[in-house]
């Protein structure tokens, strides 16, 4: 799991309306949590595994027991027994049988049985817990820390391609020059000798790190939405990446801690989350923008 949450649910009865409601709340749910929510339906056994066979990513599965010819346990059967993934699995049935149903393995398997006439509501309440369950364990430090290294070095990369973008279609020595600005004495001879040499651009642009590849891109794109939004990028993507690659624990509180003392918990986590989030959908409304301009 890394931003994104997929879940794959089988029901015969998915676009029936309390179904459909039901869905929407769970995916409000895990859009509250800042995580891109994608759910695939099947209506059946042969629907699912034609499904699976496409990604078999998926962080929860959600299966009624009885699916019109077929039965949910050959959807966990097919994942247990052929795939041998331990995917969290919701098993689900107002049939009594649900209890007594043989599986090749039932470990990670929630089992719930619907019960009354409004059990909708309670079936909701049942999955969002199971699926808080697997959030909590994404919130493990060292599961976390994965996720926002991975995440933040796309952006790094989506970053150093727009202004790479931005140089090559402008007045490169002026844009570069400009680059330049600022950079601590240490570094001046190096980048001096890097453009004198013709080096390139891909490896200057490497070379300079994170922190200026950003202030260059700053200074050549227009003064608006995007660049307002960039001027929190440090703070809210690079810091933060510093501070969990250095996070230590507190023998005293047994907790961990960020680099600059910041509790590790799920409140950050969900803070994070979100700012991912949004500086990914800003870089993109850059890269949009700067191609139909450049």
């Amino acid at each position: 799991m890394k931003l994104d949450y997929k879940i794959i649910w089988v029901e015969d009865k998915i676009d029936t309306k309390p179904f459909q409601s039901l869905k929407k709340k769970i995916k409000n749910h895990l859009e509250n949590e800042f995580f891109n929510v994608t759910i695939d339906t099947a209506e059946d056994y042969k629907e699912f595994k034609a499904k699976y066979e496409e990604t078999d990513t998926f962080d929860l599965i959600i299966t009624d027991l009885n699916l019109n010819e077929s039965h949910g346990s050959e959807v966990i059967d097919f994942v247990r027994d052929e795939k041998h993934i331990l995917t969290e699995i919701f098993f689900y049935s107002a049939n009594s049988e649900l209890s007594s149903t043989q599986l090749a393995n039932n470990s990670r398997i929630t089992f719930y049985q619907l019960d009354g006439q409004d059990y909708h509501k309670e079936l909701q309440k049942s999955i969002i817990q199971l699926i808080d369950l697997t959030i909590s364990k994404f919130h493990h430090i060292v599961t976390m820390r994965g996720m926002i290294m991975h995440e933040t070095s796309d952006l790094d990369v989506s970053i150093q391609e727009i202004l790479k973008l931005i140089i090559e279609n402008g007045d490169s020595e002026a844009i570069l020059n400009v680059i330049k600005k600022k950079k601590i004495k240490s570094t001046n001879e190096f980048l001096k000798k890097k453009i004198d040499q013709s080096q390139d651009l891909d490896d200057f642009l490497q070379n300079i790190g994170a922190d200026h590849r950003l202030r260059g891109l700053i200074r050549n794109i227009p003064k608006d939405e995007i660049q307002n939004k960039l001027a929190k990028y440090k703070s809210e993507i690079i810091d933060v990446r510093n501070q969990f690659a250095h996070a230590s624990l507190d023998l005293e509180n047994n907790t961990f801690k960020t680099k600059d003392g910041k509790e590790f918990n799920q409140a950050l986590c969900k803070k994070i989350r979100k700012d991912i989030n949004e500086h990914i959908l800003n870089i993109n409304a850059l890269r949009d923008k700067l191609a139909t301009t450049i």
